[in-house]
Formats: C-alpha cells, sequence, structure tokens
C-alpha cells in the first residue's frame, strides 16, 4: 500500500507542479494573448497526465484526483479506507506540487487569486470535466445498481 500511495502523491504531485508551473510561463510568454497561454498550459497538462498514467498506472491506478477515486470507491474496486488514504497523498501531492511550481517560478507560496473563478458557467464546466474524468466508472456502478 505504501508503494501505491506515493505513487498516488507523485503523480498528483508532477501533475499539479507542471499545470502550475506551465500556466505562470505561459502567462509570462504569451504577451497578453490569452488563447496561446491557454495553449501553453493545456498541452503540457495533457502530456504530463499521459506520462503519469503510463508510468504510474500500473503501481496505484493513476487516479491523481479525488473524483477518480471516489469514482473506484462507488464501483468497489477500492475500500474505503484505501480509498480516503489515496485522497489524503492526493491533497498532499498537489499542495507540494503547487508550491514547488511556486517556487521554480519565485512567485510567493501562498497568493490570493485576483480572477473570479464561480458562477453556472465555472460550475457546469467543472462537472463536465469531472464527468469526462469518471464516466466510465459512473456507467459501470448504474449497471450494477440495476442488478
Amino acid at each position: 500500500m505504501a508503494r501505491k500511495l506515493f505513487a498516488e502523491w507523485l503523480g498528483t504531485f508532477f501533475l499539479l507542479a507542471v499545470v502550475v508551473g506551465s500556466g505562470i510561463m505561459a502567462d509570462r510568454l504569451s504577451g497578453g494573448n490569452s488563447a496561446l497561454a491557454l495553449l501553453g498550459n493545456t498541452i503540457p497538462t495533457g502530456a504530463i497526465l499521459y506520462v503519469m498514467i503510463l508510468i504510474l498506472g500500473p503501481v496505484s491506478g493513476a487516479h491523481f484526483n479525488p473524483a477518480v477515486t471516489f469514482a473506484f470507491l462507488l464501483s468497489n474496486k477500492i475500500s474505503i479506507k484505501n480509498s480516503l488514504a489515496y485522497i489524503i497523498f492526493q491533497i498532499l501531492g498537489g499542495i507540494t506540487g503547487v508550491i514547488i511550481a511556486h517556487l521554480m517560478f519565485q512567485e510567493s507560496i501562498f497568493q490570493t487569486s485576483t480572477t473570479l473563478r464561480t458562477g453556472g458557467d465555472q460550475w457546469i464546466s467543472e462537472f463536465v470535466a469531472t464527468f469526462g474524468l469518471v464516466q466510465q466508472f459512473l456507467v459501470q456502478f448504474v449497471i450494477v445498481l440495476n442488478q
């Protein structure tokens, strides 16, 4: 179990370090072009997610997200005890990854966002993105409920 938890920590660490780090770098280099900044953030994010899933998937299942772990829990592929441990290590990995990205780019470790990230459109996009991550498990869960 220690190997699995370390894999979840490490994968979430790298994922968040790349998401935040590429976001900072893209913002600095894009010259105010939001489309270019978004592209400069999206490509590295997709690439590191692919690499982390390939490397760590065989070890821990490569959840890297509490919503994915919850979907595994709902489909009885992970116990409550293990899912709680996964989620704790994912949160710790994410926090560590963000701190490291901020240090790498000489940013304050703790910051207050100046961008409003709430509203119906934000919640819809979060729902769609999360559903995309866990849809295969939700389908399996519905099938189990109907049996």
